[in-house]
């Protein structure tokens, strides 16, 4: 049997009509997920803030537990650092910035989650950006404010979507660490940078 090839074109148009639609339909799906994984990781925070019957330490410990799955920290280091400034560490200093990174981020995450009161946090639309990277719009509403924040997430092969920056008030956490290290950096070396890190505290919130 012989396909004229203006048949061929039209099943090619057909299948891929099909294809389209039904990768839009999967994605739509995906980002779906991900706002429910984003509210179900936001409500585990809140609800152990609010558990009276932990002490603080426990919280903590909890809180650090459930962000860790969401998180990519080791990514966020070296965003924060920028990629010229990274690539003239060796692979122990690069292991050390992030690890030492990692843990202020943490512990200025924790030193914040001490003004909590009552807040409630809406988790609202999710969208996609770029190829693999989504936006989640959450609102941290109180009785008489309302404070926007964005998780933007990437897909990594192994842990599936993980946040690698926040828009806290339009204003983002990884660019703020990077306008910050820049700033030392103008003046100093990247090994006194590193060694404000070791001493934790120096560099501020």
């Amino acid at each position: 049997m012989q396909f004229s090839t203006k048949k061929i074109i039209n099943v090619l148009l057909i299948f891929l009509f099909f294809f389209s639609f039904a990768s839009t339909s999967l994605f739509a799906d995906e980002i779906s997920e991900i706002r429910t994984m984003t509210k179900e990781k936001v409500d585990l925070v809140i609800n152990t803030l609010r558990d009276e019957s932990l002490s603080k330490e426990e919280k903590k410990e909890r809180i650090l537990t459930t962000i860790d799955g969401l998180f990519d920290f080791s990514l966020m280091a070296r965003l924060s650092l920028g990629k010229k400034h990274w690539k003239s560490l060796s692979k122990a200093g690069r292991k050390e910035f992030s690890e030492l990174f990692v843990e202020r981020l943490k512990q200025s995450y924790l030193d914040k989650l001490d003004l909590y009161t009552d807040e409630e946090v809406v988790v609202g639309d999710a969208k996609l950006t770029k190829k693999n990277r989504v936006e989640v719009l959450t609102y941290l509403v109180s009785k008489d404010d309302k404070k926007e924040m964005t998780y933007k997430l990437y897909k990594t092969k192994k842990k599936g979507w993980m946040v690698y920056d926040v828009d806290v008030l339009g204003v983002s956490i990884v660019q703020t660490y990077r306008s910050q290290f820049s700033g030392i950096l103008k003046k100093e070396s990247l090994e006194e940078l590193i060694e404000r890190l070791r001493s934790l505290g120096e560099l501020g919130s």
